[in-house]
């Protein structure tokens, strides 16, 4: 991962919204949730979640597949796992110390 993909992953966790609808799928594990149980976990109005979840998925956080006629979201974990070791790669570094 570069500095470029990191800033733009970073950047679309920088709302108090998204970050509450990334936190809501992170805790629903690979299984995900429906539109609607995201809606009744974080509050959201449904017009607002569209967007905050439309948003997430371009910036790669989610992913988002169709299951009948339900649309489900999963947080993109190997993703999310790649912004935390770009974050962390160079830990402590300077002071000579292991985290």
């Amino acid at each position: 991962m570069n500095t470029i993909e990191a800033a733009q992953g970073f950047s679309a966790m920088g709302s108090e919204s998204r970050l509450e609808v990334l936190q809501a799928l992170v805790r629903a594990g690979n299984a995900g949730l429906r539109v609607g149980d995201i809606q009744e976990r974080t509050g959201i109005a449904a017009s607002t979640l569209a967007h905050h979840l439309k948003f997430l998925s371009a910036a790669n956080l989610i992913v988002q597949s169709k299951q009948g006629r339900v649309i489900m979201s999963t947080a993109n974990f190997d993703y999310l796992n790649a912004l935390a070791g770009f974050i962390l790669e160079n830990c402590c570094s300077e002071a000579g110390e292991k985290p």
